[in-house]
């Protein structure tokens, strides 16, 4: 069976932006499509460029949020870095809202989260950093990984790579960057957890889902692991079974949540498919199936991540998917979507399903030129409004692009916030 193909609606509306933005305008405040497929608790969506990379830079991308308490109410803390070419990153930075994601600082740069350079031609960077509040210790935990780079491209082959951390303290201040040790034979090469959701349990331990492998060559594996956190170091205490996929590069990029007593993984693969998971104990997890919609119908993913949208009475996955609207874009990584997860059957209800962040471009002239954006993130603003923040991957332009935010409003509050 063939995916859904997007409605008059959908399209009518994607072309009507896509005009709007060849002749430079910028993206509705309002989604188009706000009354359409409505899973209930989706009472809205609203869209805002945040910085402004098309017009003047820099090309901030891997915008990634928490919510921080202070005693004048919540702060957004949001890390980012730029980009220059495929995967080619630079200093990760981080910014902050104190009104709710309205207006954000200038962009700051995180002590040590730069390229480190070897001699003059390689050197070795920090990327895919997600920052999470730490109740326990009052404190914000920023994760990545370490990449390589050599004559100011991605190295190939990379070598051993490792998830790299950071704390911010109540005082704004940033540790020194360390890695997260594992010392397990199966992640020689490679054992990472960049652009992930992980999950902090109410003892202050942290599940942190991982991608590794002993070999290049060698389809990567995933588990996850618990670790313990002081707010200062972070240590694996215990490490989950072990899931696969033998297709390309095996699973990756997976992201974790938690939702009345039971937890979930979405994980990244290479099959023409995005897969899921679930657990009782977040480290005991049960084969991976495929995305599906309700009927049984697969979706098609091109090796792009998925991560979760939770509310207190619901569960939701943002993704990009094969349709008839996108078919043409590199890997259909726009526009984003979303849908409400069967938690019996672990899979998405078709009828739920709409846009968060509408596909920019004309595909019919040149699909090339549509801004991808399947590098994204998910945060819980408030018990009102959860955010999807992404940077514009527009390749074709020198990679200058603007930082999205979209505004998933909730019809009834979220308790989980």
């Amino acid at each position: 069976m063939t995916a859904r193909p997007a409605s008059r609606r959908e399209f009518l509306s994607q072309s009507l932006i896509a005009g709007l933005a060849v002749s430079g305008f910028t993206l509705p405040s309002r989604s188009l499509f706000a009354s359409e497929k409505n899973s209930g608790l989706v009472a809205d969506i609203d869209h805002a460029a945040i910085f402004h990379g098309r017009e003047s830079g820099p090309n901030w991308f891997h915008p990634r949020g928490c919510m921080v308490p202070s005693a004048d109410g919540a702060t957004a803390l949001m890390t980012m870095q730029s980009i220059s070419g495929s995967d080619v990153f630079g200093h990760v930075h981080w910014t902050e809202s104190k009104d709710q994601g309205t207006t954000w600082s200038t962009p700051q740069p995180i002590p040590g989260l730069g390229r480190r350079m070897f001699g003059d031609d390689e050197g070795e960077g920090v990327c895919d950093v997600v920052p999470e509040y730490h109740v326990k210790t009052g404190s914000t935990l920023a994760v990545g990984h370490n990449v390589y780079y050599r004559k100011g491209v991605l190295a190939r082959p990379q070598g051993p790579r490792w998830p790299m951390y950071t704390v911010r303290n109540a005082a704004g201040e940033w540790t020194a960057p360390q890695k997260l040790v594992w010392d397990d034979p199966r992640g020689k090469t490679i054992y990472t957890c960049g652009c992930g959701q992980r999950y902090t349990l109410d003892n202050g331990d942290v599940l942190i889902p991982i991608s590794y492998g002993a070999q290049q060559k060698q389809p990567r594996n995933v588990t996850v692991v618990r670790a313990r956190f002081d707010g200062t170091r972070l240590t694996i205490a215990d490490v989950g079974n072990e899931l696969t996929n033998p297709a390309g590069r095996g699973l990756l990029e997976p992201s974790l949540t938690h939702l009345d007593g039971k937890y979930y993984l979405t994980i990244r693969a290479e099959d023409q498919r995005g897969h899921v998971s679930s657990s009782t104990d977040g480290l005991n997890w049960q084969p991976t199936q495929p995305w599906a919609w309700d009927d049984g119908e697969p979706l098609s993913m091109s090796t792009t991540q998925q991560h979760w949208l939770v509310h207190s009475d619901a569960l939701f996955l943002v993704y990009n998917r094969k349709d008839a609207s996108n078919e043409k874009v590199v890997r259909w990584r726009s526009p984003l979507y979303v849908a409400e997860v069967d938690r019996k059957t672990l899979r998405l209800i078709r009828s739920t399903e709409r846009v968060v962040l509408p596909l920019q471009g004309d595909v019919a002239i040149d699909a090339r030129r549509v801004a991808l954006m399947g590098n994204f993130h998910v945060t819980t603003a408030s018990p009102e409004e959860s955010w999807v923040t992404v940077g514009e991957n527009r390749y074709y332009d020198k990679f200058r692009g603007n930082v999205l935010l979209a505004r998933i409003r909730w019809s009834k509050p979220n308790r989980l916030a």
